[in-house]
């Protein structure tokens, strides 16, 4: 493949909320972003998705919180894992200690206006079919024959990823053993025969509820078998079928709004990276949608490569910046399969799995059990190896008061952050990168604190020179 002229420093294949959040994030430090997305429009079901409070977190430190908040619901932040019905633990760590239902049409939307705000193009109806890429950069191939060249590209292309099959990246893990149907439509049967019926299958059947949302009921209902083909959605008839099987009557569904079906499949990518094409999102990571974990993640491993991507971009990043991406968010990825996996099973209609449901529902009962589940499902428990040190270190920084407002409001611009309580430290000649706030008021218990981008503590201390050498590391 004859390589064009460089038109853009990096394409990203895929404009759902990992690839649009990505894009947010490299045009804050002047990337040259151009999106593909194959689908001619943004999608139309208004299938409702979660926000936990890690990326609740995230968007408010981008300035997008409130206009998600304006066309979310919140909820509190409880029964996430495997659906167990406890209430959410006291004192969460965080301002932002619920979850937000979002339709995925206004996250998308949200997102891609954000982005092309911030001056990344979007291009709908072009579909990545082929790259090839040298040392200095990607010549991407469109579905019409286009070319396209870009010092990166980032596959966001979803769970079928094309830019990750052309890569020859392994996908390993275990195929989808059970499926399921959701939508939502309209019932006939009164509100509380539904209720009550509902209520008596809920003890041996956890993949199975039908909720009033809007009007409308949201309906998933465990499926006959597994299909082939998820992409192809179920009809009216499937549902009623298996709601009349399981519990002896379809309640009287009918005009569905959007409908479709998911499986269990669990499969974590070998490499994030590899050369200038890296993956991110569904396309690095697939699992279960128990717990509602799926577009955090792909939305936080977009805020955690963002900066790191521009930095190599721009010129500034130190030796091996661009690799954490892969060595943090990998074990991250790899937590929630895991943790996907054990919900699955605890929603096993099988004697053994609903024994070790009760156990667990009990224990669940003590404060710290129900708290670290909690945070694993949230995102609020994360901390990466960033080496020796106090507890805090590598770990999200929560939104603290200063004498300018709160942290958060400090971070709108994706740089890095000294909040310094003792006045005299500085980040040296990194001012395009690392912003600096003096503030002896800052609710902190420690002397000064260094902030990546994405929010996390790279360092604590007092002293210039060591402060100098993580400077060094984190931002060049």
């Amino acid at each position: 493949m004859n390589s064009p002229q460089v038109d853009t420093d990096v394409i990203i294949a895929g404009c759902g909320p990992t690839g649009a959040m990505l894009a947010a994030e490299l045009r804050l430090h002047g990337v040259r972003v151009l999106v593909l997305e194959k689908e001619t429009a943004p999608p139309s079901s208004v299938r409702i998705v979660g926000l936990h409070i890690r990326s609740l977190e995230l968007m408010a430190m981008r300035g997008l919180l409130d206009p998600i908040l304006e066309h979310g619901r919140r909820r509190p932040a409880a029964g996430f894992f495997a659906a167990i019905a406890k209430p959410a633990p006291e004192g969460l760590d965080s301002p932002y200690a619920y979850m937000v239902g979002i339709r995925q049409p206004d996250i998308e939307r949200l997102l891609a206006d954000h982005a092309t705000g911030l001056g990344a193009r979007i291009r709908r109806g072009q579909a990545v079919t082929g790259f090839d890429q040298d040392d200095d950069g990607v010549t991407v191939e469109l579905a019409d024959g286009e070319r396209l060249r870009a010092r990166y590209l980032v596959g966001c292309d979803g769970a079928r990823s094309t830019v990750r099959r052309l890569l020859g990246v392994g996908f390993p893990g275990e195929p989808s053993r059970h499926d399921t149907l959701m939508g939502e439509m309209e019932a006939t049967a009164p509100p509380e025969e539904i209720a009550a019926t509902i209520a008596g299958l809920r003890d041996h059947l956890q993949r199975f509820w039908i909720r009033p949302i809007g009007g409308v009921y949201s309906v998933v209902v465990p499926a006959e078998g597994v299909v082939a083909d998820r992409a192809e959605p179920p009809t009216l008839d499937d549902f009623k079928e298996r709601l009349r099987a399981l519990a002896g009557t379809d309640f009287g569904v009918h005009s569905p709004r959007w409908s479709s079906r998911f499986g269990d499949a669990t499969r974590l990518a070998d490499h994030y990276r590899v050369g200038r094409v890296l993956l991110a999102g569904d396309a690095a990571h697939i699992h279960p949608p128990i717990g509602g974990q799926g577009l955090n993640l792909g939305v936080q491993d977009a805020v955690n490569l963002g900066w790191k991507l521009a930095g190599q971009v721009t010129g500034w990043a130190p030796a091996g910046l661009l690799d954490t991406y892969h060595a943090e968010r990998h074990p991250v990825a790899a937590d929630v399969l895991d943790n996907t996996r054990a919900q699955m099973e605890l929603s096993s209609p099988e004697p053994g799995p609903r024994a070790v449901r009760r156990l667990l529902t009990e224990l669940m009962d003590i404060d710290a059990v129900n708290r670290r589940l909690i945070e694993k499902i949230t995102a609020i428990d994360i901390r990466y190896d960033f080496g020796p040190g106090p507890d805090l270190l590598g770990r999200r920084l929560p939104d603290v008061a200063v004498k300018e407002g709160t942290l958060f409001g400090l971070l709108r611009h994706g740089r890095g952050l000294l909040l310094d309580r003792t006045g005299g430290l500085t980040p040296g000649g990194r001012s395009d990168r690392v912003d600096h706030l003096a503030d002896p008021t800052a609710a902190l218990d420690v002397p000064a604190v260094l902030l990546r981008p994405d929010g996390h503590v790279a360092w604590i201390g007092d002293d210039q020179r060591d402060l100098d050498v993580c400077l060094a590391r984190w931002f060049g």
